[in-house]
């Protein structure tokens, strides 16, 4: 791993990886994905365009390709968190198989991961790491602008994005009892029910108190005594991506003002790797250059070392100097959601002194092995630093207290032994949230392969008996059989019919004339669909020119949403539906316009509409066209009964639909209302091996 690249290369990284392989190591544990996003970029390795990647026997990445090719720091990646959604979706479809449980890791997966979760029904596991109110609070603290906050970290789309996740899921597995009490609290969302401590476990293969037989000298120890004019003295050491919330430049000043640090101990700054300052990215660039300046306005040279490049595998021996050296390790970052280096630190027998925000309250607290300090108060840096240095009773006492209690606290056996047991406990009540209408449970959508939707005024409904049959039928199909519903209606309305009529609730939903598309139990809404259809969408100027014509008049307000105008329609006096076309297209105002039952009109976005939403939903859960069955019997079903899905129009059809009857994929029915669809339902064999008789094909179902 590539550890200290950029700020998106931290000990989060490393966290994730360990957990997976932790978790698969169990035997409760079938599959761990680990899923990310698929790099293809000449500035990095070949091996992030790999779409699988095995790192255990039982884990694997796998990366999804979607937005740029090109690798792209997290805070650009929001525009095209909807698309991460689509391509997941295709993946578990090509996959034929659901996850039990998704877990989200920081604010960006948090989003899509919840989406998923919320998609496919299933359970969703929380960790954010670093919070985005926290981050915002410290760094105004700091002097940084509202403005530029915003701009550098698009803040206000992770917070929301962390509120969206904390409502979501079931579970927010935090590493620490700070992050609940001060940081997790101060969203809207925060449910302390669903908080769970599970300190991370820690690879500690490669971290142990230096050796008598000690290897000879890393290339990153040769370069440290390259900076230093007597290397021999005890090492302040801080390890961190130069990144202003690491507060690097703080620890810089307070050594800069202290000659009693400079006399006692050389300090070294390892701030990742770097080929030229000058193509770094602007923040890691701007805090490097304010760590060189500040370097050579306190004349700093010959005890100040930061070496240019490291490879993770140097990083152990590091630590090893550090004890050697009797010197301390130090984390002083602004806020520090748990505090990796910490361990490792500790585990090679090196004191610490740690930010007292965050993780490292934990762990100093189970370790007893460093002290605490205000990360904004250089005097309190210098007093706990030199304490370190200069009580060798002291030393001694954190070095064999980190080394004994890192093991005892610190486990990924006994993580991943907890975080199953609130695994099997959410998937169990997750399991037994009743969504059993007449006697059909709702159904996962990728574990679909054909699907019904059905109209609900006088399609489904106008027989109660015939759609009683109809329930029964699809409550007893084979789990492979999907209930959808499309409807002109508007969603408040369609859940109160649905909950009048005791119907099923159908895997797919979609509203508005096709505008709006729901999925799953929770009905999800398809933000992509959204932001499709939103493409030159104009309700104000449809109000303006259609509003004042005579015999047009606006439908109340409970008919309208946000991407459908309704009209209702005097024909004695309005004009032709080919008029009301021609004065919208000379305006340039490019939709649909859609008449039904001879006396309304609706309006919608020129991208949108029954059809169109049937094949977006189609393509992005993988259902071939014709395994949908569509029926409808007014205008507005028109657009979605023809194509290559499979069309019935039932016995009590407006005439609007009489201009399909040569269609070969749609089939006119002769019984009325939900007896009209079974009919339909018996003419393609839909629920057995699917065929179209005008066709003379038969479709292995």
């Amino acid at each position: 791993m590539e550890l200290g690249r950029d700020e998106d290369t931290g000990g989060q990284t490393r966290y994730v990886i360990e957990l997976a392989r932790a978790l698969s190591n169990r035997d409760d544990v079938e599959r761990v994905e680990l899923i990310t996003r698929q790099v293809v970029d000449s500035r990095v390795s070949d091996e992030y365009a790999q779409l699988e990647e095995q790192i255990a026997e039982k884990a694997f990445i796998v990366r999804i390709p979607f937005g740029p090719k090109r690798y792209l720091n997290k805070t650009k990646l929001w525009p095209y968190m909807d698309t991460f959604v689509d391509q997941c979706l295709n993946y578990f479809q090509r996959a034929r198989q659901v996850p039990d449980v998704i877990h989200g890791h920081y604010a960006d997966a948090g989003y899509g991961g919840g989406q998923l979760a919320r998609l496919l029904g299933i359970p969703f596991v929380f960790t954010g790491h670093s919070l985005g109110r926290v981050k915002q609070e410290r760094l105004i603290e700091s002097g940084v602008p509202h403005e530029k906050i915003e701009e550098r970290y698009n803040i206000s789309s992770r917070i929301e994005a962390e509120e969206f996740a904390l409502e979501t899921c079931s579970l927010i597995c935090t590493s620490t009892n700070q992050e609940v009490k001060q940081q997790y609290e101060q969203y809207e969302h925060y449910i302390p029910e669903r908080m769970e401590v599970i300190p991370p476990g820690v690879d500690l293969s490669s971290f142990y108190r230096p050796r008598a037989d000690e290897e000879e000298s890393t290339q990153l120890e040769k370069d440290i005594q390259k900076f230093l004019d007597d290397p021999d003295k005890p090492m302040i050491v801080a390890m961190a991506r130069p990144d202003e919330r690491k507060n690097l430049e703080k620890l810089v000043e307070t050594y800069g003002k202290s000659s009693a640090l400079q006399r006692e101990a050389n300090l070294v700054l390892i701030m990742g790797s770097r080929d030229d300052i000058r193509e770094m990215p602007p923040g890691q660039r701007t805090v490097l250059m304010n760590v060189l300046t500040l370097i050579d306005t306190y004349g700093l040279y010959g005890k100040v070392a930061y070496p240019k490049k490291h490879s993770p595998n140097e990083v152990p021996a590091l630590y090893r100097c550090i004890t050697k050296s009797r010197g301390v390790f130090i984390n002083a970052a602004m806020t520090e959601p748990f505090g990796l280096t910490l361990l490792e630190a500790a585990a090679s027998g090196a004191p610490i002194v740690a930010t007292n925000d965050g993780g490292p309250k934990d762990i100093i607290a189970n370790c007893h092995n460093g002290m605490l300090v205000d990360p904004f108060d250089g005097d309190a840096i210098e007093k706990a630093l030199l304490h370190t240095l200069l009580e060798p009773g002291q030393w001694e006492e954190w070095s064999e207290n980190g080394l004994e209690n890192v093991y005892r606290h610190y486990s990924w056996d006994r993580h991943a032994e907890r975080y199953m047991r609130d695994v099997h406990e959410i998937i169990e009540k997750w399991d037994d949230v009743p969504t059993i209408a007449r006697g059909r449970r709702t159904r996962r959508l990728p574990e679909l392969d054909r699907l019904i939707i059905a109209d609900i005024d006088n399609t489904l409904t106008g027989n109660d008996e015939a759609m009683h049959h109809f329930f029964e039928m699809i409550a007893n199909a084979e789990s492979n059989i999907g209930f959808g519903i499309a409807t002109g209606r508007r969603f408040s309305e369609v859940m109160n019919i649905i909950e009048e009529h005791d119907m099923p609730r159908p895997e797919v939903l979609i509203t508005s004339v096709g505008t709006e598309i729901y999925y799953g139990k929770n009905f999800t809404e398809d933000k992509s669909w959204r932001k499709h259809i939103d493409f030159r969408w104009d309700p104000e100027k449809i109000l303006e020119l259609l509003g004042g014509i005579e015999g047009i008049t606006l439908q109340d307000e409970n008919q309208q949403s946000q991407f459908k105008v309704s009209f209702e329609l005097d024909t004695s006096v309005a004009p032709k539906l080919s008029e009301i076309k021609r004065i919208l297209r000379e305006n340039k105002i490019r939709v649909k316009v859609i008449k039904s039952l001879g006396m309304f009109l609706d309006v919608i976005p020129s991208r949108s509409g029954a059809g169109l939403s049937v094949r977006h939903m189609a393509y992005k859960w993988g259902f071939p066209l014709e395994n949908i069955l569509i029926a409808g019997d007014s205008g507005n079903d028109a657009e979605m009964l023809s194509g290559n899905t499979l069309g019935v129009v039932v016995g009590n059809y407006s005439p609007e639909l009489e201009k399909l009857r040569k269609y070969p994929r749609v089939y006119f029915a002769e019984a009325h209302h939900a007896a009209g669809i079974l009919e339909g339902l018996d003419y393609y064999q839909f629920l057995n091996d699917i065929t179209i008789p005008n066709e003379k094909s038969t479709l292995d179902g």
